[in-house]
């Protein structure tokens, strides 16, 4: 049996290079083979394989669907995508514990830590399991796996994580860990219904242009009062 090339992607690689990977980030880290924006297209075609671990999380929702929508284009049709990113839903369960607090302290604490959780480290969205396998439907993916750290069918994306671990059980993971292949001939058009209303409501440029609108019309009230 021939054996193929292969072209294999580490995005977000930050300070990690993985051997016999192209590393990418957008910054130049001296583990980086590649400097892109990965919500521009991948640069690369007939991908084997794709790799980002901690790193979905650092882009906006919108962000996050291109990202994996130039993900599927630039696999082979049989390439394989594999993602990890924290949990949201062991996030919740074990930062924030309301009707169990013993003092005002300890509610403030879990407030902080919550809050932590969603915006520290250059976070920018945080996925439960159902989410994340929506959205990776809606750029092109017919197939999505649950898998566990370390654990692959592809003897490639065996043992490649090496973000820090933490408690967790195997009904509740502290990191989703998904593998995405295939290809939908018709990616799904809407699978996040409110998927527009939280553009609008978290994106800066309507935030922006809506406190402009305000102040414009409280200035307008204030010359209107004071002429009158």
């Amino acid at each position: 049996m021939t054996e193929r090339l292969q072209t294999k992607l580490h995005i977000g690689c930050g300070d990690v290079a993985l051997p016999g990977w192209v590393n990418i980030d957008l910054a130049p880290y001296p583990a980086v083979d590649r400097v892109h924006d990965v919500t521009k297209p991948l640069p690369f075609e007939s991908c084997s394989f794709i790799f980002a671990e901690h790193f979905i999380e650092h882009l906006s929702l919108h962000d996050g669907l291109r990202f994996l929508q130039h993900c599927r284009k630039a696999l082979a049709d049989n390439g394989v995508l594999r993602l990890t990113t924290p949990n949201l839903d062991w996030v919740w369960s074990t930062h924030y514990h309301p009707g169990e607090w013993s003092s005002a302290e300890e509610a403030a604490n879990d407030c902080l830590r919550l809050n932590r959780s969603f915006y520290g480290w250059g976070h920018r969205f945080l996925f439960n399991g159902q989410t994340l396998d929506l959205l990776l439907r809606q750029a092109g993916f017919a197939t999505t796996v649950q898998r566990s750290r370390g654990i692959s069918d592809h003897p490639e994306l065996q043992n490649l994580e090496r973000h820090e671990e933490y408690p967790d059980t195997p009904a509740l993971p502290h990191v989703l860990v998904v593998e995405a292949s295939g290809r939908l001939e018709e990616p799904l058009a809407e699978s996040l219904p409110d998927f527009p209303e939280y553009r609008r409501d978290t994106e800066a440029p309507f935030h922006q242009l809506q406190y402009a609108a305000l102040t414009a019309v409280r200035l307008l009230k204030r010359a209107f009062r004071k002429n009158a």
